[in-house]
């Protein structure tokens, strides 16, 4: 076989090969990014509007109803989710599998724009790509240090400009949101006695302190010059105290003399208590496709700066209190520990059938060559090292000795039937290929198809199947070039005859004694399969 003979004619280029094998693999698992399980990707886009202090039934008449209206029909939606709450209104459009979501975000973005109006005191619509089931990998509580006696909740500001703003800035960090705070608002307080008294007009009242905003007047062509016209009518609390609202008697009424005119915090809308005492809660939400270990120590090295500089100055403390990486190094763990266990027991289970301690590291050596090329598969590919893919790689870790023992095996016998280290290894592995190509074949026909599933099922096991598949196909390689050059040099001089072959030919006869007719044969086939079933049905 060529492949064979060049690898028998190239020892240390093989050798070279098999090191850098190890290498590469070695550096891409270093560039794998961790995850619990595989990215599953539905694409959704989230569509959030405020409207502060309106009863759900208002958000769902003013804000939901229109916008499903117009988002009907939209290209790709496969499903639209709506959600009406307290002052609060959300959509959850889901995506077809695959669909390019830019495309989906501009369509959306097209259909917002034909919502007639909205309510004059409602927010402009929130377009989040992250969807709205996404959960935070990070969630950080800050508090008060002894001492520190002003409510916790008037460090909203501080928390969303401080501490949220360093945690957006890491990369891989899509969204942090701050709970547990109280915005400030200037808030105009009526007293209906004053205004009647002075026969001031609420509506009118309340409309001309409404409209004091800065405004855009559009542009003044004066000469060759050009100037931008821009009304400044947004006032200070205490200005806007001072603002005339009507006139009686040839005197101002000034809003002052009918309302009262303070910034103050707005109303708690919900809290955050820890251990029995209030406190600011900050998430981190990740973005798709990144190492989650990675963010996760970014997050707390950002943490350790806020809380040796702006929250020391500020009298607060920071605590993590969730930490998603801690359940994805329990389960890698496991699953790398069972991984571990399995080879060895392979190993083990190998040197008890050849009892030499060089077949057996021959045929143990396409265990790490095959798994370490499959991390650059993993690598190339774009995919992450999660349990998933770590299962996929134990299940494979037996597989791939099946094609290096059958050669080996194979070699060994043409030893003992007298031919050359050379010749045995040439003829041992060209006449099992056919035989090996075909086994290899059948086991990547039936996970390679998992490949091109789009649906979430195929986006779960893709990692497992490209894992069994490249390193079914990486053993074979390494069974038809490594192992031939590793056993014409590392077996010569070897005594090949099997001390326990008296053993071996007792049980093998014993064994044709027992089916040597065809009654005794169809006995044994119906007594295997009847028992396994007998017992499934007894434990169940």
């Amino acid at each position: 076989m060529t492949l064979t003979k060049l690898s028998l004619g190239n020892p240390v280029a093989v050798a070279v090969g098999v090191l850098m094998a190890i290498l590469f693999g070695a550096i891409s698992l270093s560039r794998l990014p961790v995850q619990l399980t595989p990215e599953v990707e539905q694409p959704e886009i989230t569509i959030t509007t405020e409207w502060r202090a309106a009863a759900p039934q208002e958000v769902e008449s003013e804000i939901i109803e229109p916008q499903e209206k117009v988002l009907r029909g939209l290209p790709g939606m496969t499903k639209l989710t709506s959600q009406a709450q307290r002052g609060r209104g959300q959509l959850t459009i889901t995506f077809d599998v695959g669909m390019n979501l830019e495309r989906g975000l501009l369509e959306v973005l097209n259909r917002l724009n034909r919502v007639p109006s909205y309510p004059d005191d409602a927010d402009e619509p929130v377009i989040s790509t992250i969807g709205g089931d996404s959960r935070p990998i990070a969630w950080f509580i800050i508090k008060p240090l002894p001492g520190n006696e002003r409510d916790i909740a008037t460090y909203n500001d501080f928390a969303e400009e401080v501490i949220q703003t360093r945690f957006e800035r890491i990369s891989g960090v899509a969204l942090s949101e701050v709970r547990g705070g109280r915005e400030r608002e200037l808030r105009i307080t009526f007293d209906p006695f004053k205004a009647a008294a002075l026969g001031v007009e609420l509506p009118k009242a309340a409309a001309l302190a409404g409209g004091a905003k800065d405004s855009s007047a559009g542009f003044a062509e004066v000469g060759k010059r050009r100037y931008t016209i821009r009304f400044a009518g947004r006032y200070s609390p205490e200005a806007l105290r001072d603002m005339i609202i009507d006139w009686r008697d040839g005197l101002p009424v000034r809003l002052r003399d009918v309302a009262t005119v303070e910034v103050r915090m707005k109303d708690r809308s919900g809290f955050v208590i820890q251990n029995g005492v209030h406190a600011i809660a900050v998430n981190a939400h990740r973005e798709t496709g990144v190492n989650v270990l990675s963010v996760m120590n970014a997050l707390k090295k950002a943490a350790e700066e806020l809380r040796e500089g702006p929250l020391a100055r500020a009298n607060l403390s920071i605590t993590q209190v969730y930490d998603e990486t801690i359940y994805i190094d329990r389960s890698i763990a496991m699953v790398r520990n069972n991984l571990a266990a399995g080879l060895l027991l392979a190993v083990g289970v190998l040197w008890w059938f050849l009892r030499r301690l060089r077949a057996t590291f021959i045929v143990a050596l396409a265990i790490p060559v095959s798994l370490f090329t499959t991390f650059i598969f993993l690598d190339v590919s774009g995919r992450t090292l999660n349990v998933i893919s770590l299962a996929g790689m134990a299940f494979a870790a037996g597989m791939v000795l099946d094609a290096a023992i059958v050669v080996l095996e194979n070699i060994v016998r043409l030893r003992e039937q007298g031919e050359t280290e050379h010749d045995a290894a040439v003829n041992g592995a060209g006449q099992v290929w056919g035989a090996l190509l075909a086994s290899t074949a059948t086991t990547v026909a039936i996970f390679l198809p998992v490949l091109f599933m789009a649906d979430e099922a195929g986006q779960l096991f893709a990692d497992l199947a490209l894992a069994v598949a490249g390193a079914v196909c990486i053993s074979l390689l390494v069974a038809v070039t490594v192992l031939p050059a590793a056993a014409s040099q590392w077996l010569k001089g070897q005594q090949l005859s099997d001390p326990h072959a008296g053993m071996w030919d007792r049980v093998s006869s014993a064994i044709m004694t027992l089916t040597a007719t065809r009654l005794r044969r169809g006995l044994w086939i119906v007594g295997l399969l009847t028992l396994p079933a007998i017992l499934v049905w007894q434990l169940a």
